[in-house]
């Protein structure tokens, strides 16, 4: 589950790691009324309005038709009531949203960390994930921050460090000295970093999250080290611990049609093709979305309807999938292990009459448990289904649906 900027950063607080503060808003007037409040606290007239989508590339993206930045600098009460006014309601496209665009309901109204001090201020890059290939968290860190860490990671190598860690324990304190040395910092800058790096790797176990990205992580002029941007990731799977967080979803950011999959406990991710598959099991489901593509065609979307699929189930995926207008067949692709093949067949029967006509055709790949008798429901059914046994079969059919 993705978090908004302004949430991740009240999460981090929590576990005292140091963040760019800011308000978050949905109404131009609101953002003066932040503006002022930054202002009388941080004595600066400076401040900066952050559009608030889940997607990265704000500061180089622009809202469709303007030229205006998902993310701007303001010098006075006026900049911001315009910068703020130019970028709610509007679309914001950026290198991760696509040309389609994400709708901005809400920006962050920040507070300038780039004032004037007695130091240089610096921007570096912090990541924490987990290494799936050693079975450890590992922290990804750069003194190239404020960038695309991709580029650094692919021009310049070199400048990107690792620090693995047990996830049974705790981040180490020679590992959160290494990190700030690594980093080249030294004083009261180094002194802060340990603290940092420390209390946001709490953060990242505590929270349970996925990924938990600062760039820039930042040094300001008077030697404080704080996460100006912030995006976090928690593990869906780890939510029935955390109530609190499982609030903060907001599904006008994600696709429609994964959020109604999700009401029915389907697992559905859109994808831009022309063949809507059904499967139960994600293994089986990837190997039949790879034989769609063998087969000429192309999956319009990934759906696992696990092992406990019936006609309420079935339904939902069909209509889930008929959504799609690019959809020129659905393949339907069961092994009946722990679900029976008959009931899924009965589901497809059921759904295409509580349906009505569907208007493209379904091919229907059935073995395992009760497939014989699966195959002669379908067959018996007087409906447009096209069964088949083997996988080959279903694959001609297919290539013939989309051909």
């Amino acid at each position: 589950m993705n978090l908004h900027e302004y949430q991740a950063k009240e999460l981090l607080k929590k576990y005292n790691v140091p963040v760019q503060e800011g308000v978050p808003v949905d109404s131009a007037d609101k953002a003066v009324a932040a503006y002022e409040d930054l202002k009388a606290k941080y004595n600066n007239n400076f401040a900066v309005v952050k559009a608030q989508i889940h997607a990265g590339g704000r500061g180089k993206g622009t809202i469709q038709g303007t030229d205006q930045r998902g993310v701007a600098v303001g010098k006075s009460a006026d900049d911001i009531k315009r910068i703020a006014g130019n970028i709610l309601g509007g679309t914001l496209v950026t290198i991760q949203t696509g040309p389609a665009g994400k709708l901005v309901n809400k920006v962050l109204v920040a507070q300038d960390v780039y004032y004037p001090g007695p130091n240089d201020v610096k921007e570096f890059y912090l990541s924490i994930l987990l290494d799936r290939s050693k079975g450890q968290n590992v922290i990804m860190y750069s003194t190239e921050g404020g960038m695309n860490i991709e580029d650094v990671a692919h021009d310049t190598p070199e400048k990107i460090f690792k620090e693995w860690v047990h996830p049974g324990g705790p981040l180490q304190g020679f590992q959160a000295r290494k990190i700030a040395f690594n980093l080249g910092l030294s004083g009261e800058a180094f002194k802060n970093c340990v603290k940092f790096v420390t209390n946001l790797y709490n953060a990242y176990v505590g929270l349970d999250c996925a990924m938990l990205e600062i760039n820039p992580l930042f040094k300001t002029s008077d030697e404080k080290i704080i996460a100006v941007d912030c995006k976090m990731n928690l593990d869906d799977n780890a939510l029935i611990r955390h109530a609190d967080l499982a609030e903060l979803r907001d599904i006008t950011e994600e696709d429609p049609t994964e959020v109604e999959a999700g009401k029915f406990n389907l697992n559905f991710v859109k994808l831009d093709g022309n063949v809507g598959c059904m499967v139960n099991g994600a293994g089986l489901a990837m190997a039949t979305m790879d034989m769609i593509k063998l087969s000429g065609g192309e999956p319009a979307n990934f759906l696992d309807v696990g092992g406990t699929a019936n006609a309420t189930t079935v339904e939902a995926g069909f209509r889930i999938i008929l959504k799609d207008p690019k959809v020129k067949a659905i393949l339907i692709n069961i092994f009946g292990g722990i679900v029976r093949c008959d009931r899924v067949a009965q589901g497809v029967i059921d759904a295409y009459k509580s349906i009505g006509d569907i208007p493209v055709p379904i091919i229907v790949r059935l073995q395992g448990t009760n497939a014989e008798e699966a195959k002669k429901l379908i067959e018996e059914s007087g409906l447009k289904v096209q069964s088949a046994i083997l996988l080959s079969e279903a694959a001609a059919l297919v290539n013939k649906a989309v051909a």
